[in-house]
C-alpha cells in the first residue's frame, strides 16, 4: 500500500544491506538500527532522483533523434532525395512503426534483467549510429529504411524507463518524476531547435555536405557520448527502491493478464487519443514557419513555448501528487490546448498564432499524467505493470504513427482541418478518461462495502483523489 513506510513494505537485507557505492552493485551500507529511517529516506530518494536527472538526459536526445528530421525539412532535406507528396508524412510515420514491434518484448526482457543500464545503453548506442548514418543516404527508399530501424530501437527506451520509475517510487512521488522524465519533450523540442538551428546555418557547405547531413551526424554522435555517459552514472539503479504494494510477484509473466484487462486496451485508446492530439509538436518547426519568418528564426522561436511548457508541468504533476487526482490534470491541460488550436483556426495575426503555439505546448503533460495513472492502477503486480506499460504505450505509439498524415503540407499555411482533428481527439481521450474515473470510483466504493461487511482492515484502493 503506498500509505505504508516505505522501509517496511520491502526485505530490509534486500535492499539497504547492499555493497557499498564502491562496488559493482553501486548500493549504500546503511545500518539501519543505527539511523533515523526517514533519514534512509530522503537519502535513497536524492540517490534515485539522480538517476532520474540521467535518465531526462538520454530521454531528450532519444526525442532529438526521432524528430530531427523536421528541421532537416527546413533545409532542403526533401529536395535533395526527391520526396514529393505525403513522402515526408510517410517517412515521419515509419519511425514508429518500428517503434510499435519492440516495445512490449523490450519491457518482459527488461523486467527481468539486473543490469538495465546495460541494455539501455547499448540500444542507444545503435540507434544513434544509425542515425549518424542517415547524413549518408542518398534516397528517399534509403531513409525510410533507416528511420524504420531507429524507431525498432528507440523503442526499448521510453517504456522501459517507465517501468522503472514505477519501481523505484511510491504512488504518490510517480507524478512529479514522471512529468521530470517527460519533461525531456519539451527540453527535447525547446533545445534540438536550437541546436538545428546551429548547426543548419553554421555547417552548411562545410567539407562538401549540405546542412541537414551535418545534423544528423552531430546530433548522433552526440547520443553516442550521452550514452556511454549514462551508462557510466546509472550502474546503481540494481539497488533500486522497488515497492512492493501488492501480492508478491509470481513467475509467470504478466502478460497474459494485461492481454486480458479491458482497462489495458481502454487506457491505450485513450492514450492514443491524446498521442493524436500532441502530434503538432512533430511538425512545431512546420507551424512556426507559418508565421512567416526565416528558417533560423523559426526555429528560435520554437524553443520558448517549450520551455514555458516544461516548467508548468512541474507545477501540474507535483500538484496532482499533492492532491492524488490524476483527472482533472489530464483534462485542464488538454483544455488549454484545445484553446490553442482554437486560436490557432481563427486567425492568421502573427502574435496570436505564437500565442497558441505556447497554449498547445502546454497539453503534453497531459500524457505523463496519465502514465502516471496508468502505473498507479497496475502497481499491485510487477511483471503485469511491465506489459502494461508496454502495451498501452504501443497502442499510444500508434497515434505517432497515423497523426503524420493529420498535416499535410496542403493543408498549410493555416492548419485548419490538422487543428478541428487535435480538438476531436482531445475531447474524445477527456470524455474515456472521466468514465475511467468513475470505473475506478465504483471499484473503490466496492472494495470499502466488502472490508465493512467481512471485517477487514482497509486494502488497496486505486487512487483517484482523496485516497493517496
Amino acid at each position: 500500500m503506498s500509505n505504508l513506510p516505505l522501509l517496511g513494505s520491502v526485505d530490509r537485507s534486500s535492499r539497504y544491506d547492499a555493497a557499498p557505492s564502491g562496488s559493482s552493485d553501486g548500493g549504500l551500507a546503511f545500518p539501519l538500527d543505527d539511523i533515523d529511517r526517514p533519514i534512509v529516506e530522503k537519502r535513497l530518494l536524492r540517490k534515485l532522483d539522480l538517476r532520474v536527472a540521467f535518465l531526462v538526459l538520454v530521454y531528450i536526445m532519444n526525442i532529438m533523434d526521432r524528430t530531427n528530421i523536421a528541421a532537416a525539412r527546413l533545409r532542403g532535406f526533401e529536395e535533395d532525395l526527391g520526396m514529393t507528396g505525403n513522402q515526408f508524412n510517410t517517412l515521419t510515420s515509419i519511425f514508429f512503426v518500428g517503434y510499435l514491434v519492440t516495445q512490449a518484448p523490450s519491457n518482459m526482457i527488461l523486467n527481468h534483467m539486473k543490469r538495465p543500464s546495460l541494455y539501455l545503453s547499448g540500444c542507444m548506442i545503435t540507434w544513434a549510429a544509425i542515425t549518424m548514418y542517415m547524413s549518408a543516404v542518398q534516397t528517399y527508399h534509403a531513409a525510410l529504411i533507416l528511420r524504420f530501424f531507429i524507431g525498432f530501437v528507440e523503442a526499448a527506451f521510453f517504456p522501459g524507463a517507465i517501468f522503472l520509475l514505477s519501481r523505484w517510487y511510491k504512488r504518490d512521488e510517480l507524478g512529479l518524476r514522471t512529468a521530470f522524465l517527460f519533461c525531456g519533450t519539451s527540453i527535447s523540442y525547446a533545445f534540438s531547435a536550437l541546436v538545428a538551428s546551429g548547426i543548419l546555418a553554421s555547417l552548411d557547405g562545410v567539407l562538401g555536405f549540405t546542412a541537414w547531413r551535418w545534423l544528423f551526424f552531430v546530433e548522433g554522435a552526440l547520443t553516442i557520448a550521452t550514452a556511454i555517459l549514462a551508462k557510466q552514472r546509472m550502474e546503481e539503479e540494481v539497488v533500486a527502491r522497488i515497492e512492493q504494494e501488492g501480492k508478491p510477484e509470481e513467475n509467470s509473466s504478466g502478460l497474459a493478464e494485461a492481454l486480458m484487462d479491458w482497462r489495458v486496451w481502454w487506457l491505450g485508446v485513450a492514450l492514443n487519443l491524446i498521442v493524436s492530439s500532441l502530434s503538432f509538436s512533430n511538425f512545431f518547426p512546420t507551424l512556426s514557419a507559418t508565421m512567416g519568418y526565416s528558417a533560423t528564426t523559426s526555429l528560435f522561436l520554437c524553443a520558448p513555448p517549450w520551455i514555458l511548457g516544461t516548467a508548468t508541468s512541474f507545477v501540474v504533476a507535483r500538484h496532482s501528487d499533492i492532491t492524488g487526482d490524476r483527472f482533472w490534470h489530464i483534462s485542464g491541460p488538454l483544455l488549454v490546448g484545445i484553446a490553442g488550436f482554437i486560436i490557432a483556426i481563427s486567425t492568421m495575426n502573427t502574435g496570436m498564432r505564437y500565442l497558441s503555439l505556447f497554449l498547445m505546448a502546454q497539453s503534453s503533460i497531459a500524457y505523463a499524467v496519465a502514465l502516471t495513472w496508468v502505473m498507479n492502477t497496475f502497481s499491485q503486480s510487477q511483471s503485469k505493470r511491465a506489459a502494461a506499460i508496454a502495451l498501452i504505450n504501443t497502442m499510444a505509439s500508434v497515434g505517432n504513427a497515423t497523426s503524420p498524415y493529420f498535416w499535410p503540407s496542403s493543408w498549410g499555411p493555416s492548419y485548419v482541418n490538422s487543428c478541428l482533428i487535435c480538438i476531436l481527439t482531445s475531447v474524445v481521450s477527456i470524455a474515456m478518461f472521466w468514465v475511467f474515473r468513475e470505473h475506478l470510483s465504483r471499484c473503490n466504493e466496492a472494495a470499502e462495502a466488502e472490508e465493512q461487511v467481512l471485517g477487514l482492515p482497509e486494502g488497496f484502493r486505486y487512487l483517484l483523489y482523496e485516497n493517496i
